[in-house]
């Protein structure tokens, strides 16, 4: 899941852009309401993380631009104000959540999983292909029942692959969805990455590379 946070105070937007990256998922920071437009218009966000009094363009105002382009990015609002009128204002935006500060961050991530659930159509309770089994729900990955541990990367590599259901997934798709802007998009961190998976999902391989496509489960 590629989430992005659009948070004016910049400790708290880094603070939850690492906890979120520990959760195993590609994010991307904007601090004002411009930067969080322009990076909307380039990359593909399954959520939106809207702290609802941004400068430069107000939250409001992404929120509209948001639902007036047709994105299908799910947006979670975040605002001080607790009152019942701010958070009906809020979702009467478009809004598909709604978080006030303080918050815990258990609880923003259950919400962004949630979220990202409804970005994309539902994934089963485990992924199986090949004779492998991936419970995202528990972060666990078996091969023909033998237990594999995954770093994060490689478990977000193949989740996206199982999700394909045997078609290619290109390296760039890759890229995007288990990483974040950040990341050279000529560097052969995706190579390298499978390269480890392959290893770890042991004999017979079962990823097999498309030359000049993707990677596919057979």
């Amino acid at each position: 899941m590629r989430v992005l946070i659009a948070e004016d105070e910049r400790m708290l937007a880094d603070s939850i852009a690492e906890g979120l990256r520990a959760e195993a998922l590609a994010v991307d920071v904007a601090y004002d309401g411009d930067a969080t437009l322009e990076l909307l218009g380039v990359n593909d966000y399954d959520v939106l993380v809207l702290d609802r009094d941004l400068p430069v363009v107000h939250g409001d105002d992404v929120c509209r631009a948001v639902v007036e382009s047709g994105a299908h990015v799910r947006v979670l609002m975040l605002t001080a104000a607790a009152a019942v009128r701010a958070r009906v204002e809020g979702l009467g935006l478009g809004a598909d959540d709604y978080l006030t500060k303080p918050f815990a961050f258990e609880e923003l991530v259950a919400r962004i999983h949630a979220l990202g659930r409804r970005a994309r159509p539902a994934d089963p309770p485990a992924l199986q292909r090949a004779g492998i089994r991936l419970d995202p729900a528990r972060r666990e990955v078996y091969r023909d029942g033998r237990y594999v541990h995954l770093a994060r990367k490689e478990f977000g590599l193949l989740a996206e692959l199982l999700r394909a259901d045997g078609a290619v997934v290109s390296a760039e798709r890759l890229l995007e969805k288990v990483w974040d802007e950040h990341t050279d998009p000529f560097t052969n961190t995706v190579r390298v990455t499978m390269m480890k998976l392959r290893r770890k999902l042991g004999d017979p391989p079962v990823v097999e590379t498309v030359q000049g496509v993707g990677y596919r489960i057979t």
